[in-house]
């Protein structure tokens, strides 16, 4: 430990570079942790707070944007209530419309309908609970579009209007859209192409997009059973989040990324460690000459790499964690969240301390006959 610190202190220029590489790729972990966890509040914390433990979508919908795909019938969700292990199952829309303000202003929402009153209606934060016909509940984000509470929304090329009577406590978006909950009767019309003032067919009030269902205190249903009874095809709440618009693109494309990072922080102290190790040949061999022994050696290297490894870490998430709080609340699907941090910052470390590893172990090959050879 004490010539570890020492060459630190020695060498300080090399090792601080080494560090504000480190720093530099810790605080682009930070970056993209927030950019992930924003992504998947933006692509499907409206899913993620719906008190559904799963979803049954039509058989044979394909998976990507199946929401949108499927169509249920209110025979099949019967179905799925008859199952003793099912609390509750209910028909759930979900369509994604373009919409004006009352003051023409252009918003985008996910409508999804519910029955009022049933386990999928939120709580209104502010205003009233769904109170009939037409009447809509809306994310907190959709503030910052320009919809306010008693505001009237039009849909677009159906004319229907939705008048805004509650919001949301927190974000509910879907597909990077917020999220509007109203009847289930009225999203049956919309979804059904009926214009304002028009009769719907006769079978639209019998159909939804998929059938929320929730277990017998809280344990996940026979979800094959249930399929088999009902004919159709359930995946789990988190399973379905890949049925969202663009989600599995979106969070392969992260991973992918994060997976190059972190190699790269392993290749890059590796190098680095081969280099100083190779470099202190000479000094390592004349310690084995006085009796240092090998794991003393690999010790005394294991810890410039532990020290450096931590101190540059928490150095780039500090300052990283600074910038992601700027980048908060600017627009940019970006939120920070403990868990994706600390679990990056901790792979970071291994990685590197991993890379530093396969660099150190050459100590143990070099010649004490070296020191010696060094005179002749």
């Amino acid at each position: 430990m004490f010539l570890a610190v020492r060459e630190l202190v020695f060498a300080r220029t090399r090792f601080l570079l080494m560090g504000a590489v480190i720093a530099l790729i810790s605080i682009l972990m930070v970056i993209m942790a927030g950019l992930s966890s924003g992504l998947v509040n933006d692509g499907v914390s409206g899913l993620q707070r719906t008190p559904a433990q799963a979803f049954a979508f039509a058989e044979g919908t394909k998976s990507d944007s199946a929401f949108s795909r499927s169509v249920v019938t209110e025979e099949q969700a019967q179905a799925w209530r008859e199952r003793p292990d099912v609390a509750n199952a209910a028909l759930f829309g979900n369509m994604i419309v373009n919409a004006k303000t009352q003051n023409g202003t252009p918003v985008d929402l996910t409508l999804f309908g519910i029955e009022p009153g049933s386990f999928l209606e939120p709580a209104a934060a502010e205003g009233t609970a769904l109170s009939g016909e037409n009447t809509v509940i809306v994310s907190n984000t959709a503030r910052d579009e320009g919809v306010n509470l008693g505001d009237t929304v039009t849909v677009d090329r159906l004319g229907t209007d939705l008048t805004v009577v509650g919001f949301t406590s927190d974000q509910r978006t879907f597909g990077h859209v917020d999220v509007a909950y109203v009847p289930l009767s009225t999203w049956q019309q919309i979804h059904a192409g009926t214009k304002a003032g028009e009769a719907p067919r006769a079978d639209a009030y019998n159909e939804g997009s998929v059938i929320a269902i929730q277990g017998v205190d809280g344990v996940l249903p026979d979800l094959s059973a249930g399929d088999a009874a009902a004919g159709t095809a359930s995946k789990t709440l988190t399973e379905s989040f890949e049925s969202s618009p663009g989600y599995s693109a979106e969070m392969m494309t992260m991973t992918m990324i994060k997976a190059f990072l972190y190699a790269i922080s392993a290749l890059v102290v590796g190098a680095f460690f081969t280099i100083w190790t190779v470099q202190r040949s000479r000094e390592i061999a004349v310690m084995r000459a006085m009796g240092a022994s090998t794991g003393f050696l690999l010790r005394d290297g294991l810890m410039q790499a532990v020290i450096v490894l931590v101190a540059s870490v928490l150095t780039g998430v500090a300052v990283g964690l600074g910038l992601g709080s700027l980048l908060t609340g600017s627009g940019m699907p970006f939120a920070l969240e403990a868990g994706p941090v600390v679990s990056g910052a901790a792979l970071l470390t291994v990685l590197g301390l991993a890379g530093a590893v396969v660099a150190i172990a050459r100590i143990s090959s070099v010649d004490p006959l070296a020191a010696l050879g060094e005179n002749r």
